[in-house]
Protein backbone atom coordinates (compact mmCIF):
# COMPACT_ATOMS: atom_id res chain seq x y z
CA UNK A 1 0.00 0.00 0.00
CA UNK A 2 1.36 3.26 -1.10
CA UNK A 3 1.83 5.80 1.97
CA UNK A 4 1.04 9.19 -0.24
CA UNK A 5 2.68 11.16 2.99
CA UNK A 6 5.91 9.29 2.42
CA UNK A 7 5.72 9.69 -1.35
CA UNK A 8 5.35 13.48 -1.11
CA UNK A 9 8.47 14.20 1.39
CA UNK A 10 10.81 11.97 -0.54
CA UNK A 11 9.37 13.90 -3.69
CA UNK A 12 10.24 16.93 -1.82
CA UNK A 13 13.98 15.56 -1.78
CA UNK A 14 14.32 15.60 -5.72
CA UNK A 15 12.92 12.16 -6.39
CA UNK A 16 10.10 11.85 -9.20
CA UNK A 17 7.27 10.55 -8.55
CA UNK A 18 7.86 7.77 -10.09
CA UNK A 19 10.91 7.65 -8.35
CA UNK A 20 9.59 7.75 -4.89
CA UNK A 21 7.22 4.87 -5.45
CA UNK A 22 9.68 2.57 -6.93
CA UNK A 23 12.24 3.35 -3.89
CA UNK A 24 9.10 3.07 -1.47
CA UNK A 25 8.55 -0.45 -2.69
CA UNK A 26 11.73 -1.77 -2.02
CA UNK A 27 11.37 -0.81 1.14
CA UNK A 28 8.41 -2.54 1.82
CA UNK A 29 9.65 -5.45 0.60
CA UNK A 30 13.57 -6.47 -1.19
CA UNK A 31 14.91 -7.60 -3.27
CA UNK A 32 12.63 -7.03 -5.98
CA UNK A 33 13.03 -7.58 -10.39
CA UNK A 34 12.05 -5.02 -12.54
CA UNK A 35 8.38 -6.49 -13.13
CA UNK A 36 7.90 -6.90 -9.19
CA UNK A 37 8.83 -3.51 -8.67
CA UNK A 38 7.06 -2.04 -11.06
CA UNK A 39 3.62 -4.36 -9.81
CA UNK A 40 3.50 -3.02 -6.34
CA UNK A 41 4.78 0.93 -7.42
CA UNK A 42 1.91 0.46 -10.30
CA UNK A 43 4.40 1.90 -12.56
CA UNK A 44 3.97 0.01 -16.19
CA UNK A 45 7.07 -2.48 -17.05
CA UNK A 46 7.85 0.00 -20.34
CA UNK A 47 8.70 2.89 -17.90
CA UNK A 48 10.22 0.86 -14.67
CA UNK A 49 13.80 0.75 -16.41
CA UNK A 50 14.19 3.88 -17.02
CA UNK A 51 13.00 4.86 -13.75
CA UNK A 52 15.25 2.20 -11.89
CA UNK A 53 18.38 3.31 -14.14
CA UNK A 54 17.87 7.13 -12.72
CA UNK A 55 17.58 5.93 -9.23
CA UNK A 56 20.83 3.40 -9.40
CA UNK A 57 22.89 6.90 -11.07
CA UNK A 58 21.51 8.54 -7.99
CA UNK A 59 22.98 5.61 -5.90
CA UNK A 60 19.48 5.32 -4.13
CA UNK A 61 19.18 1.75 -5.15
CA UNK A 62 21.76 -1.31 -5.94
CA UNK A 63 21.56 -4.51 -8.18
CA UNK A 64 21.86 -7.92 -7.07
CA UNK A 65 22.26 -11.37 -8.90
CA UNK A 66 19.31 -13.34 -6.54
CA UNK A 67 18.71 -17.43 -8.00
CA UNK A 68 20.10 -15.99 -11.28
CA UNK A 69 18.20 -12.99 -11.21
CA UNK A 70 18.93 -9.42 -11.68
CA UNK A 71 16.71 -7.59 -8.48
CA UNK A 72 17.22 -4.44 -6.72
CA UNK A 73 17.42 -3.62 -3.33
CA UNK A 74 17.13 0.12 -1.54
CA UNK A 75 20.10 2.13 0.16
CA UNK A 76 19.04 1.92 3.79
CA UNK A 77 16.62 5.19 5.08
CA UNK A 78 19.14 6.30 7.47
CA UNK A 79 21.56 6.54 4.80
CA UNK A 80 19.14 8.18 2.71
CA UNK A 81 18.75 10.85 5.36
CA UNK A 82 22.69 11.07 6.39
CA UNK A 83 23.30 11.68 2.16
CA UNK A 84 20.55 14.18 1.68
CA UNK A 85 21.75 15.87 4.83
CA UNK A 86 25.48 16.05 3.79
CA UNK A 87 24.47 17.11 0.29
CA UNK A 88 22.06 19.87 1.88
CA UNK A 89 24.82 21.19 4.17
CA UNK A 90 27.02 21.17 1.62
CA UNK A 91 24.87 23.11 -0.69
CA UNK A 92 23.61 25.82 2.02
CA UNK A 93 27.13 26.42 2.50
CA UNK A 94 28.67 26.89 -0.50
CA UNK A 95 26.22 29.12 -1.65
CA UNK A 96 26.33 31.51 1.48
CA UNK A 97 29.97 31.65 0.92
CA UNK A 98 29.21 32.16 -2.81
CA UNK A 99 26.48 34.36 -1.99
CA UNK A 100 28.82 36.86 0.21
CA UNK A 101 31.77 36.76 -1.68
CA UNK A 102 29.76 38.74 -4.55
CA UNK A 103 31.50 41.82 -4.48
CA UNK A 104 28.64 43.64 -6.87
CA UNK A 105 26.71 42.30 -3.36
CA UNK A 106 25.09 45.68 -2.07
CA UNK A 107 23.43 45.84 1.69
CA UNK A 108 19.74 47.59 0.56
CA UNK A 109 18.80 50.61 2.61
CA UNK A 110 15.94 51.43 3.53
CA UNK A 111 12.91 53.39 5.38
CA UNK A 112 10.12 52.09 7.51
CA UNK A 113 7.36 54.27 8.87
CA UNK A 114 6.07 53.06 11.86
CA UNK A 115 3.02 54.39 13.99
CA UNK A 116 2.46 52.16 17.01
CA UNK A 117 4.12 53.14 20.24
CA UNK A 118 4.71 50.46 21.92
CA UNK A 119 6.16 48.31 18.86
CA UNK A 120 8.90 51.61 18.96
CA UNK A 121 9.50 51.12 22.37
CA UNK A 122 9.88 47.35 21.53
CA UNK A 123 12.18 47.85 18.80
CA UNK A 124 14.30 50.91 20.63
CA UNK A 125 14.85 47.65 23.43
CA UNK A 126 15.66 45.42 20.66
CA UNK A 127 17.86 47.74 18.60
CA UNK A 128 20.04 48.76 22.18
CA UNK A 129 20.61 44.95 23.08
CA UNK A 130 22.75 44.38 19.69
CA UNK A 131 24.37 47.79 19.90
CA UNK A 132 28.08 46.63 19.93
CA UNK A 133 30.15 50.44 20.04
CA UNK A 134 27.79 53.30 20.07
CA UNK A 135 24.43 54.46 21.26
CA UNK A 136 23.14 58.25 20.30
CA UNK A 137 19.62 59.32 21.96
CA UNK A 138 17.41 62.43 22.41
CA UNK A 139 15.00 61.54 24.35
CA UNK A 140 11.85 63.21 26.81
CA UNK A 141 11.49 61.82 30.29
CA UNK A 142 7.94 59.46 29.20
CA UNK A 143 10.33 57.49 26.94
CA UNK A 144 13.51 57.47 29.12
CA UNK A 145 11.54 56.01 31.94
CA UNK A 146 10.32 53.20 29.85
CA UNK A 147 14.03 52.61 28.77
CA UNK A 148 16.29 53.52 31.82
CA UNK A 149 17.09 50.50 32.50
CA UNK A 150 18.20 48.98 28.72
CA UNK A 151 20.14 52.22 28.79
CA UNK A 152 22.05 51.80 31.82
CA UNK A 153 22.82 48.42 30.57
CA UNK A 154 24.55 49.21 27.34
CA UNK A 155 26.53 52.14 29.74
CA UNK A 156 27.95 49.41 31.99
CA UNK A 157 28.78 47.19 28.63
CA UNK A 158 31.13 49.62 27.98
CA UNK A 159 28.66 50.86 25.27
CA UNK A 160 30.04 54.85 24.14
CA UNK A 161 26.25 56.39 24.84
CA UNK A 162 25.57 60.29 24.97
CA UNK A 163 22.06 61.18 25.83
CA UNK A 164 20.01 64.76 25.19
CA UNK A 165 17.67 64.48 27.99
CA UNK A 166 14.90 67.02 27.40
CA UNK A 167 13.74 68.46 30.75
CA UNK A 168 15.13 66.98 34.22
CA UNK A 169 15.97 63.54 34.11
CA UNK A 170 14.75 61.60 36.97
CA UNK A 171 18.68 60.28 37.30
CA UNK A 172 21.86 61.82 36.45
CA UNK A 173 24.25 60.24 35.29
CA UNK A 174 27.65 61.68 33.08
CA UNK A 175 26.21 60.34 29.58
CA UNK A 176 22.98 62.77 29.65
CA UNK A 177 23.19 66.28 28.51
CA UNK A 178 20.12 68.57 30.07
CA UNK A 179 18.02 70.21 27.55
CA UNK A 180 16.48 73.04 29.24
CA UNK A 181 13.69 74.65 26.78
CA UNK A 182 11.78 71.83 26.35
CA UNK A 183 8.50 73.33 26.83
CA UNK A 184 9.40 75.78 23.85
CA UNK A 185 10.14 73.04 21.77
CA UNK A 186 7.24 70.81 23.20
CA UNK A 187 5.25 73.79 21.41
CA UNK A 188 7.13 73.98 18.28
CA UNK A 189 6.77 70.48 17.40
CA UNK A 190 3.89 69.24 18.96
CA UNK A 191 4.84 66.28 20.41
CA UNK A 192 7.67 64.58 22.17
CA UNK A 193 10.84 63.89 19.98
CA UNK A 194 13.02 60.77 20.13
CA UNK A 195 15.57 59.68 17.87
CA UNK A 196 18.21 56.69 19.02
CA UNK A 197 21.15 55.76 16.94
CA UNK A 198 23.36 52.16 17.08
CA UNK A 199 26.27 51.89 15.82
CA UNK A 200 25.93 54.59 13.30
CA UNK A 201 24.42 51.79 11.42
CA UNK A 202 20.97 51.91 12.58
CA UNK A 203 18.06 54.64 13.44
CA UNK A 204 14.94 54.95 15.14
CA UNK A 205 13.49 58.38 15.27
CA UNK A 206 9.58 59.50 15.88
CA UNK A 207 7.40 62.37 17.26
CA UNK A 208 4.83 61.46 19.78
CA UNK A 209 2.15 63.77 19.89
CA UNK A 210 0.31 64.56 22.84
CA UNK A 211 -2.42 62.96 21.51
CA UNK A 212 -0.58 59.45 21.68
CA UNK A 213 -0.31 59.64 17.82
CA UNK A 214 2.89 58.30 17.01
CA UNK A 215 4.97 58.86 13.56
CA UNK A 216 8.51 57.69 13.25
CA UNK A 217 10.69 55.61 11.04
CA UNK A 218 13.16 52.80 11.61
CA UNK A 219 16.23 52.68 9.09
CA UNK A 220 19.34 51.51 8.24
CA UNK A 221 19.97 54.29 5.04
CA UNK A 222 23.52 55.97 5.39
CA UNK A 223 22.92 59.00 4.94
CA UNK A 224 19.74 59.68 7.13
CA UNK A 225 21.78 58.28 9.72
CA UNK A 226 24.35 61.18 9.56
CA UNK A 227 21.82 63.39 9.19
CA UNK A 228 20.19 62.29 12.49
CA UNK A 229 23.77 61.85 14.04
CA UNK A 230 24.78 65.44 13.23
CA UNK A 231 21.65 66.89 14.82
CA UNK A 232 21.97 65.18 18.16
CA UNK A 233 25.67 66.09 18.21
CA UNK A 234 24.84 69.11 17.49
CA UNK A 235 22.51 69.33 20.56
CA UNK A 236 25.19 68.00 22.87
CA UNK A 237 27.25 70.72 21.62
CA UNK A 238 24.58 73.21 22.18
CA UNK A 239 23.99 71.77 25.47
CA UNK A 240 27.71 72.29 26.81
CA UNK A 241 28.11 75.80 25.84
CA UNK A 242 24.97 75.90 27.24
CA UNK A 243 26.04 74.49 30.40
CA UNK A 244 29.50 76.94 31.30
CA UNK A 245 27.77 80.08 29.29
CA UNK A 246 24.12 80.51 29.88
CA UNK A 247 24.35 84.00 31.70
CA UNK A 248 26.09 85.24 28.81
CA UNK A 249 23.69 83.39 26.16
CA UNK A 250 20.61 84.92 27.84
CA UNK A 251 22.21 88.01 28.21
CA UNK A 252 22.61 87.75 24.48
CA UNK A 253 19.72 86.27 22.89
CA UNK A 254 16.88 86.41 25.67
CA UNK A 255 14.99 84.08 27.82
CA UNK A 256 15.22 80.24 26.38
CA UNK A 257 17.74 81.82 23.68
CA UNK A 258 14.74 82.67 21.36
CA UNK A 259 16.90 85.47 19.12
CA UNK A 260 19.36 82.19 18.66
CA UNK A 261 16.48 80.38 17.75
CA UNK A 262 15.37 82.26 15.03
CA UNK A 263 17.47 81.22 12.20
CA UNK A 264 15.68 83.75 9.80
CA UNK A 265 17.77 87.10 11.70
CA UNK A 266 21.10 87.56 13.29
CA UNK A 267 20.34 89.32 16.18
CA UNK A 268 21.10 90.08 20.03
CA UNK A 269 19.13 90.88 22.66
CA UNK A 270 18.86 95.10 22.69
Amino acid sequence: MVDNNIINELMKLGMSEYEAKAYFALIIKNPLSPYEIAKKSSISTAKIYEVLNKLYGKKMIFDIIDNGKKKYIPIEPDDLIKKHRASTNTLLNSLKNNLNNIKQFEKLSYIWNLNDYSYLMNKAIEIMNKTKKTLLISIWKEEFNLLKENIIKCINNKIKTAIIHFGEPDIMIKEIFRHPIESTLFQEKGGRSFVLISDSKEILMSIIFDNGKVEGAYSNNYGFIMMAEDYVKHDIYIMKIVERFNDELVKKFGENYYLLRDIFNNKEAV
